[in-house]
């Protein structure tokens, strides 16, 4: 949880709606079409079918209910109104229940390329498509059950696992080219360019590899990790994940790929 968030999560009335003022949903609408080019090149198919399945407005940020209706229907999901940030616990329960979170406020024109919380339209734009597709579905449920059964310390090695595949996972083709499954590349315009250009390293998925691997939350990722297929979701969800953790924290981290953050920062 973050006591210095600059946000504040927009509460639904007493029928689910939330009424966002025009200048938000403007910028919904900016950040919509500064990234809708990218996506039809870079974005997995599995992606952009959920994209048409959701039938998101380009112009208006939606409504939960009905984002609901589709992933219902689905893969039996559904959203979960929540604040900017919640904690571990409250993030494992949701996912266990299949309830996706949300947090219903949306990012300002200065943080367009990056934002360091979860607004609405990381969650919406970037994750719910996904949610539409079953192997993504049953990977997110599982990690969930995983998560409200771990130790801390397991959080902490779970939480890599969640940020290399969900939030930053991209898939390598068989034609060898790279296409992007995660919801934090996926819903910014300046990763996307960046994780499809040759500064980064990509590497091939390997569950131990990905549980040694820090990461910092406010910078641009040095290495991402592809995985052969969505589908391969379905493989990681019968792998013994927690064994996993186990030998990851054996074996200990691997050096980080980035500078410190400064104590200033």
């Amino acid at each position: 949880m973050s006591k210095n968030t600059q946000y504040v999560a927009r509460l639904p009335d007493a029928d689910g709606h939330i009424d966002y003022p025009q200048a938000e949903h403007d910028i919904w609408q900016a950040l919509y079409s500064r990234q809708l080019g990218n996506l039809s090149e870079y974005a997995c198919n599995e992606y952009q079918q959920g994209l048409i399945d959701l039938g998101l407005s380009d112009s208006n940020i939606p409504q939960l209910q009905d984002i609901d209706k589709v992933l219902l229907d689905t893969t039996g999901w559904k959203t979960a109104a929540v604040p900017a940030l919640i904690s571990f616990e409250r993030f494992f329960e949701l996912l266990a229940n299949r309830e996706f979170p949300v947090a219903t406020f949306i990012r300002s024109k200065d943080e367009f390329d990056y934002l360091r919380e979860p607004d609405i339209f990381h969650e919406v734009f970037g994750h719910c498509p996904l949610l539409t597709n079953e192997s993504f579905a049953k990977f997110s449920h599982t990690y969930g059950k995983l998560g409200l059964s771990a130790s801390k310390e397991d959080r902490v090695l779970l939480a890599r696992l969640y940020w290399f595949t969900v939030e930053f996972g991209l898939i390598r083709n068989r034609d060898h080219s790279l296409s992007i499954y995660g919801g934090g590349i996926l819903s910014s315009p300046g990763e996307t360019l960046y994780a499809m250009g040759g500064e980064p390293q990509i590497k091939p998925f390997d569950l131990v590899d990905v549980l040694r691997t820090p990461y910092r939350i406010d910078i641009m990722q040095p290495v991402y990790y592809a995985v052969e297929g969505l589908s391969f979701l379905d493989e990681i969800v019968e792998m013994d994940i927690m064994g996993a953790v186990a030998e990851a924290k054996q074996l200990g981290m691997f050096a980080p790929l980035y500078e410190p953050k400064s104590k200033a920062s």
